[in-house]
């Protein structure tokens, strides 16, 4: 089998429908937008819900329920392979230096230290929130992790 004997499938590839290509295509002229009219304009059309000037339905509906995300805690996270990266044993580890190192954006509503990767220095880290399983692995090679 050579290159230019390569095909696809019987009936797989289908060309492109080609609109307003004259009268003998089958959809010249309007192509397919009828006659004038909103839907025949460039950028024409109606918002998704619009219902002609009917109040939609999404202001006919009652609107009911608690929202949480008011009030919802938002964490800056961090693991712990990236404080092994860019901390030495024996650093105290708090939101400040690692906002000066550029790890996180911004303090948010807290720190949460999560436990993904290794860590192999002792490091008293400062946090608003630790997982479990960070705060054993911190603790087991001799660091600290307290909750600020």
């Amino acid at each position: 089998m050579k290159l230019h004997e390569l095909s696809p499938a019987p009936g797989s590839a289908k060309n492109r429908f080609r609109k307003g290509r004259g009268t003998g295509s089958g959809n010249g002229k309007t192509a397919g937008k009828g006659h004038k009219g909103q839907n025949a304009r460039s950028g024409g059309g109606v918002r998704p819900g619009f219902e002609g000037g009917q109040s939609p339905l999404y202001r006919r509906l009652p609107k009911r329920g608690f929202k949480n995300y008011i009030f919802k805690k938002e964490y800056a996270v961090v693991n712990l392979k990236t404080l092994e990266a860019k901390f030495n044993d024996g650093d105290e580890v708090t939101a400040e230096k690692l906002l000066e190192a550029r790890i996180i954006k911004s303090k948010l509503d807290g720190l949460k230290i999560l436990a993904d990767g290794e860590l192999t220095k002792k490091l008293t880290v400062k946090a608003g929130m630790f997982s479990e399983t960070a705060k054993n692995k911190i603790e087991s090679i001799g660091g600290k992790a307290e909750v600020v």
